[in-house]
């Protein structure tokens, strides 16, 4: 049974995983998702990682809040690129930035 408090640090340190702040930064930074890879999917995760995130999920379990924020983290990259396509589309279609001639 998990008994710890449900934060990173401590579903870092759940996962086996170094749970220092700068290990958690590295980490999110270095294991960015495309928008279309679910975070139990991810293909660096251990089958025992990819149950216990699934399972974390799936019950709206004690840890689903935190493994939902780890899964905005590992996304964050996908969400950016993809509101700066939805923005460049705007000012593409927007007559009032075509330049005057």
């Amino acid at each position: 049974m998990i008994t710890a408090e449900p934060t990173m640090t401590n579903l870092f340190l759940q996962m086996g995983l170094d749970e220092s702040e700068d290990a958690i930064t590295r980490f999110l930074r270095t294991h960015q998702l495309p928008a279309g890879v679910r975070v139990a999917d991810a293909p660096f995760w251990s089958d025992a990682q990819r149950q216990f995130l699934a399972d974390q999920l799936k019950a709206d379990a004690h840890w689903a809040l935190v493994v939902d924020q780890l899964n905005e983290a590992l996304h964050a990259d996908a969400v950016e690129q993809r509101a700066e396509a939805e923005a460049a589309a705007v000012t593409e279609n927007d007559p009032s930035t075509i330049p005057a001639r």
